[in-house]
């Protein structure tokens, strides 16, 4: 653990890396636990009516060990088990049974359409999906493009060949044969979007989890401390809500609620935190600006002791808002899938520093590298944000994919670095500050969208001849997806036709991909060889956005 000293270099300079040789995710989570306090309640699960279960750590080591033995027979050590699941108590015990058994487990995230789901599927292999109803309506529109698709389970009733979850999982024994794994062995493999082509999946080692712990523990102001309770509105099949609050929280024994909104409201994230005494909570910023324009907002009475954000950078106004109406600092954190939470703030080692992301969390080396030279840059000149390799925290590499892998990555002399793709600079304080991407990924709602993926879905629309997406500034998402359509012969710009092609990407991808903002153009611009001019769809966003202010 992080140990709190006066300072932030003092805890920095006391910290040291502890991963042993052997480590297994699962079995830290639940079993360690379970042996110790097995009537502890490890998740309260919170339906939509506001109903609720719970789970002890010893119920979650039976039932992700009967899971475990169900896994066994139908999968071997190695393969991609996909959790295409809700915040829920099967969704942690399909993940402790993964890791547990030595298999691979797959996040996907519940609001993802049939193509985004296939090159998932397709692209990793996975042999298991474990899923509710309507994920296997979904799953049974690509079955017969996924040939590594052996099996997939459903936690609801569904007619076979669907394997029904509670049946196999009754039929297992409650004790589970643990073979050790390695802290290096590959556990989980998360999607990640970028520019160009489809997403990448980022390969994790068990090691993931104790690389995030420093900086979970820093954003949350040296969590746990007595009487901790944690929620994300963050959804688990993302890193942000998977390895920043569930699987942290059950490492060091913390109750975590599973609630996630069908839509998230301001008044429902506050109704909540209240009904379930939340101590701890990672809002993303798009949802703490939509509970800062609740009316009601400053007259709720809450019980936190922190907040931690990340995805964007706060402003003076918000973190304000935040003591007012929490009562505590909002800690802004920074990461991305391939080597998460390496920057965050701390509100009880040092006071917030408005619109800068935060010190380097400990046991983490960052630099702000010259992209010419290599070389570190001058203290507060622009670089690029680089993480010295190895890292606990750091992917082992993308799945199928070693030119992007290399491509991440820049030796100097005898260093390696992680090249995040982001700028920044160093503070006078000695924080990183962020100033832009370098990709073109855009930041909406806390998601990192790539531009591609939507690109290439929008072709498959017959009006759609040639399609460009940017981001466009937006005070309350940071951004929306704007695309910019030159259309094909024999159609006609309309707004029904720009409706048209949005909920074509809507219904194929997830919902919040789709472009809010369609726009047709004469010509698109592109280079010589045909790639799109994305800085001069952008500058047209930007335009549009200032005018949308005047």
């Amino acid at each position: 653990m992080l140990g709190q000293q006066p300072t932030y270099a003092q805890t920095r300079d006391q910290f040291a890396w502890d991963i042993p040789q052997h480590y297994n995710i699962g079995v830290d989570i639940c079993d360690r636990h379970a042996a110790q306090r097995p009537e502890a309640i490890a998740i309260i699960d919170v339906a939509e009516d506001g109903s609720t279960r719970q789970c002890s750590f010893e119920a979650l080591r039976q039932s992700s060990n009967r899971l475990a033995n169900a896994l066994g027979e139908i999968s071997a050590k190695g393969d991609r088990i996909g959790v295409l699941l809700p915040q829920s108590i099967e969704t942690a015990q399909a993940h402790i049974a993964i890791t547990k058994s030595a298999r691979i487990a797959l996040p996907l995230f519940t609001l993802f359409g049939p193509d985004a789901l296939l090159h998932r599927l397709r692209d990793s292999g996975a042999s298991v999906v474990i899923t509710n109803a309507d994920g296997v309506a979904k799953i049974a529109q690509i079955r017969d493009q996924l040939p590594d698709l052996r099996h997939v389970i459903c936690v609801d009733p569904a007619p076979a060949p669907v394997l029904d979850f509670a049946t196999i999982c009754a039929a297992q024994s409650a004790e589970f044969a643990f073979t050790p794994t390695l802290a290096e062995d590959p556990a989980i493999l998360i999607y990640t979007s970028g520019t160009t082509g489809n997403p990448k999946g980022a390969l994790h080692a068990h090691r993931v989890l104790l690389g995030h712990l420093p900086g979970v523990e820093m954003s949350h102001d040296f969590f746990p401390q007595p009487g901790d309770r944690i929620w994300t509105p963050a959804d688990w099949a993302w890193i942000g809500g998977l390895l920043d609050v569930m699987m942290p929280a059950l490492h060091h024994g913390v109750t975590v609620v599973a609630c996630r909104f069908r839509k998230f409201s301001a008044q429902a994230a506050f109704d909540l935190m209240r009904a379930q005494k939340i101590r701890n909570a990672f809002l993303p910023p798009t949802a703490l600006k939509m509970m800062r324009l609740w009316p009601e907002a400053e007259t709720q009475r809450l019980d936190l002791r922190s907040v931690a954000s990340g995805g964007e950078t706060l402003g003076k106004e918000l973190i304000a808002w935040g003591q007012r109406v929490f009562g505590c600092t909002i800690n802004e954190f920074y990461g991305q899938t391939e080597c998460n939470m390496i920057v965050s703030s701390c509100a009880a080692l040092e006071p917030a520093e408005p619109g800068v992301m935060g010190f380097a969390v400990p046991g983490h080396t960052l630099a702000i590298l010259d992209e010419e030279t290599g070389t570190q840059a001058e203290p507060g000149a622009e670089g690029a944000i680089a993480v010295l390799a190895p890292d606990p925290v750091m992917f082992l590499r993308y799945w199928n994919n070693p030119e992007a892998t290399a491509a991440k990555f820049l030796s100097v002399g005898d260093q390696r670095w992680l090249l995040t793709g982001d700028k920044g600079r160093v503070t006078p304080s000695g924080r990183i500050a962020f100033i832009g991407r370098d990709d073109d990924v855009i930041g909406s709602s806390g998601y990192r969208i790539g531009p591609a993926e939507i690109e290439d879905c929008l072709l498959t629309h017959p009006a759609v001849h040639l399609a460009g997406v940017v981001g466009k500034p937006d005070p309350v998402r940071g951004s929306i997806v704007a695309a910019y359509i030159q259309l094909s012969q024999g159609f006609t710009p309309s707004p029904e036709l720009a409706d048209e092609i949005a909920l074509h990407v809507k219904d194929k991808l997830a919902a919040y991909e789709f472009p809010r903002v369609v726009r047709f153009i004469e010509v698109m611009p592109a280079t010589t060889t045909g790639k799109i001019i994305r800085a001069q769809l952008r500058a047209l966003a930007q335009e549009e956005a200032d005018n949308d202010q005047q």
